[in-house]
């Protein structure tokens, strides 16, 4: 049975099933391979024994730890992570000797990184995802980063406007676990409530020398030089290019500056691949065209 990652905890509270294979984004994973050691934990698992599979792992110890009766005389989870995601041909022969017979009193919990294509197709994970229930824990495409922002705050009662919601989606990349840290510190620093734009600005973190506040500024006051400087710290600093993209984008939309809009919207296609160009060579032009935009 294949699940998707909100329709987990439904799925919890009902009595548990035998295997539980958990694979893809970092952050997402962990956290649905926490939910189920949650429920186990109610539902009366009393133990739990947790086996990493490094190159020199006997397979062996799966089936021994299945066997094993728990020491506190009720039912046992046992955790096994597989890292590389890649079990080998005799971690494959196992698994599927293992999904042939599942254990009485137990349930398994396999957790993986993200697969890819060849992964999902192996004799291995099909025999693991019909013996028992796998969910995929795929992180949102980048256009949808915002909302799944926006729905995290909501967990911690704060909320944010669509321009500070895309300032966070920018800085991270991507990286859920990124994001997740930024939204926690968030709530840290602020009480329930609407956020403002300056009140992420403020708290998200800048690890470039040249912030992008300097380069706003220089916007602003229309310094070419200052712009030129500063985009070449950034550059140098490696910054984030959604995020050095958002400042100069942001600008352009508050000034209404149609030409500059279409400059951002093609370099956001050379940061996606799908268009050729020096990225920071247009970050330049683009800058200087706004610094002659009144």
């Amino acid at each position: 049975m294949q699940l998707r990652p909100e329709q987990l905890a439904a799925q919890l509270e009902r009595p548990l099933a035998p295997l539980y294979v958990v694979h893809g984004d970092g952050l997402l994973a962990i956290e649905a391979a926490d939910l189920i050691r949650a429920a186990a934990r109610k539902q009366g698992f009393a133990e739990r024994e947790v086996l990493m599979v490094t190159p020199n792992f006997k397979w062996d110890e799966l089936f021994f730890a299945a066997g094993n009766l728990s020491l506190f005389g009720g039912d046992k989870v046992v955790d096994l992570r597989i890292p590389s995601g890649k079990p080998g041909r005799d971690g494959g022969e196992a698994l599927g000797r293992y999904c042939a017979q599942l254990p009485q009193g137990v349930v398994t919990l396999v957790t993986l990184p993200e697969l890819d294509w060849q992964a999902k197709k192996a004799a291995w994970f099909a025999k693991l995802s019909e013996a028992g229930i796998a969910i995929e824990c795929a992180a949102p495409p980048l256009p949808q980063l915002p909302a799944w922002i926006a729905g995290r705050l909501a967990r911690q009662k704060q909320s944010a406007p669509r321009p500070a919601l895309e300032f966070i989606t920018a800085h991270v990349e991507g990286n859920l676990l990124a994001a997740h840290q930024e939204i926690q510190k968030l709530a840290l620093l602020y009480p329930e409530g609407e956020l403002s734009l300056a009140d992420v600005e403020a708290a998200v973190l800048n690890v470039a020398r040249y912030d992008i506040d300097a380069l706003r500024d220089a916007l602003r006051t229309h310094d070419a030089a200052r712009c030129a400087r500063t985009l070449d710290g950034l550059r140098a600093e490696g910054a984030a290019l959604p995020l050095v993209l958002w400042a100069l984008a942001n600008e352009a939309r508050q000034r209404a500056a149609r030409a500059a809009l279409l400059h951002a919207a093609r370099i956001d296609r050379m940061i996606k691949g799908v268009a050729k160009g020096d990225i920071w060579d247009e970050f330049l032009q683009l800058a200087l065209r706004l610094t002659r935009t009144a």
